[in-house]
């Protein structure tokens, strides 16, 4: 009988200790997701600022390659 009794006080150190590492990782989450969309937030307001300082490039676009710059080609077109 005291096995059981100490069993079931086991069980319930290690649900309390469950609990209260997933509350923390659900406060950790709450937070990484709100820097995050901040994060995006600011991206999308420095993106407009550099578009109405420098509006000839495209909002997405690529600069053009430099000539002379050196290009990625991948192995498998030069097999052909």
């Amino acid at each position: 009988m005291t096995l059981l009794w100490l069993l079931t006080a086991a069980a319930v150190v290690v649900a309390a200790a469950a609990l209260a590492k997933a509350r923390r990782l659900a406060k950790r989450l709450e937070r990484l997701t709100e820097s995050y969309w901040e994060l995006r937030y600011e991206h999308g307001q420095l993106r407009a600022r550099v578009n109405r300082i420098d509006p000839e490039q495209p909002a997405g676009a690529e600069p053009a390659p430099q000539p002379g710059a050196t290009a990625f080609v991948p192995l498998s077109s030069l097999k052909r």
